[in-house]
């Protein structure tokens, strides 16, 4: 296995987590009926790098993996992806992590999904085992809640990067809100801390209620977290508000025929952390956020192929009537010379 590099002096994107073997059923139903499975990757941060290396910008992931099997088809496979992978670690006593899913019930979403996380090779980074200089080379650092609840010294090396200090990269935070790793009650406030350190949040309206009682709807939520430059409230199929400085912004979400809902926020947070990086204006950050959600939720995997860029910014630049109008399905990245032959309007 030869780990990926790229030009440390480019690199837009390092993204830092713990990622994961995946194994998607072959057939719908339980998961004790499930005869067998397909092998992907999953985990939050490299589902970020993977989409914004795919769609063009140089992007580094820092994680750590078992020394076995799992684990170098874990780094292969996201190498693949044009990640630089060179600060990977291997783990010669902890294995990789992976988790099985059955597919989602498109009329409730109702789906298992089992992990075999526990004591991984991830659960182990740390400050003092973790190249620190490696994991700031890049404009954006971008982390999710998920890494804080694997261990003590996975939460001690997250107090850490998003401590607020002169010459850090911009400081991007997922709640990511995951009750069931969390092994005390601690888990909303440690959240809400680690996010009040970060530049750019991105947080659901279930997840902020969930953690934190808020019920109030975006506004409720940016008084609850007003030290982030830029807050992202995510509102499911209604779209999602920005608070960027004073100023607010909502977009509308995209018609998109769902196959499977995973991936699909790691997905937004990459379209609009691309666009963010391109310094483009507010309502169009947002729509390529939803625009590379629709790409996620039209696959059964993790990760779909992003729209190409060009094509991405017409659909994020049409008037509200024709955005409102958008009907996505399964394949509609695939053709990118027309926006008229990948999707479907009524």
């Amino acid at each position: 296995m030869t780990p990926h590099f790229v030009d440390v002096g480019t690199l837009d994107v390092v993204a830092l987590g713990e990622s994961m073997v995946t194994f998607l059923p072959s057939r719908p139903g339980r998961l004790a009926d499930v005869p067998s499975f397909e092998r992907g990757i999953g985990g939050a941060e490299s589902n970020v790098a993977c989409v914004l290396a795919s769609a063009g910008h140089s992007v580094r992931w820092v994680g750590r993996v078992g020394a076995d099997g799992f684990g170098d088809h874990l780094v292969e496979a996201i190498a693949a992806y044009g990640v630089d992978t060179s600060a990977v670690r291997r783990d010669p006593e902890r294995p990789t992590g992976i988790y099985f899913r059955t597919a989602g019930d498109r009329a409730t979403d109702a789906h298992e999904v089992a992990y075999y996380r526990a004591g991984s090779a991830a659960s182990a980074m740390a400050v003092e085992n973790v190249d620190l200089d490696t994991v700031r080379a890049g404009r954006v650092l971008h982390l999710s809640g998920i890494t804080a609840a694997l261990s003590d010294d996975c939460l001690a090396l997250m107090r850490e990067l998003t401590a607020r200090r002169p010459g850090r990269p911009l400081v991007s935070f997922d709640v990511n809100h995951r009750p069931g790793l969390w092994r005390d009650t601690a888990g909303p406030h440690v959240l809400l801390d680690l996010a009040r350190g970060a530049d750019i949040v991105f947080v659901g309206e279930d997840e902020a209620e969930a953690a934190w009682g808020v019920t109030g709807g975006p506004a409720d939520i940016r008084a609850a977290l007003p030290e982030p430059r830029a807050l992202v409230v995510k509102q499911g199929s209604r779209g999602a508000t920005l608070f960027d400085g004073d100023t607010v912004t909502f977009a509308a979400a995209l018609h998109a025929d769902v196959v499977a809902p995973v991936g699909a926020g790691d997905a937004f947070a990459a379209g609009f952390l691309s666009a963010t990086l391109r310094g483009l204006p507010a309502r169009d950050r947002l729509r390529h956020g939803h625009l590379m959600a629709a790409a996620a939720l039209t696959v059964p995997g993790d990760l779909a192929e992003p729209p190409a860029r060009d094509h991405a910014d017409r659909l994020a630049a049409l008037d509200e009537e024709a955005w409102g109008r958008l009907r996505l399905g399964p394949g509609w990245t695939e053709a990118v010379t027309r926006a008229d032959e990948e999707v479907r309007t009524p």
